[in-house]
């Protein structure tokens, strides 16, 4: 398969430069799709010049759209955290129920004996908070 050193370097380094394309496909096209500036047209026709022309497509998008990628990825993270914290707020706090609901419940649990009197002011603080 490999006739010489030579050979086997070259096959490498074939295989690292596909392997950087690919990612590159992968991140341009992220990028391509997560910017909420661009139309479904302009969208199709960058998804199309990096396709049909791959490697001066990528540098193409780099030059012109590079800019804005670390923005938009900033951005979405930014989205996807403010979404995680909502949600794990909505679990913390079941909607519809108050603090003076929840302080009730933790009440009637400490007259039932299901928690120790730490536990309810723990609760209560929770609630509270």
């Amino acid at each position: 398969m490999f006739n010489d050193n030579g050979s086997f370097l070259l096959a490498l380094f074939e295989f690292f430069l596909f392997f950087a394309w690919f990612m590159c496909l992968f991140w341009i096209f992220g990028d391509i799709f997560r910017s909420s500036d661009l139309g479904g047209g302009a969208k199709t026709l960058w998804v199309l010049f990096v396709i049909i022309v791959p490697w001066l497509g990528i540098l193409v998008y780099l030059i012109v759209r590079g800019g804005g990628m670390q923005k938009r990825q900033i951005e979405q993270a930014h989205a996807m955290q403010a979404a995680q914290a909502e949600y794990i707020q909505s679990v913390a706090r079941p909607s519809g129920s108050s603090a003076a609901e929840q302080i009730a419940s933790a009440k009637a649990l400490l007259d039932s004996g299901a928690v120790t009197q730490a536990e309810f002011d723990a609760l209560k603080a929770k609630a509270l908070a």
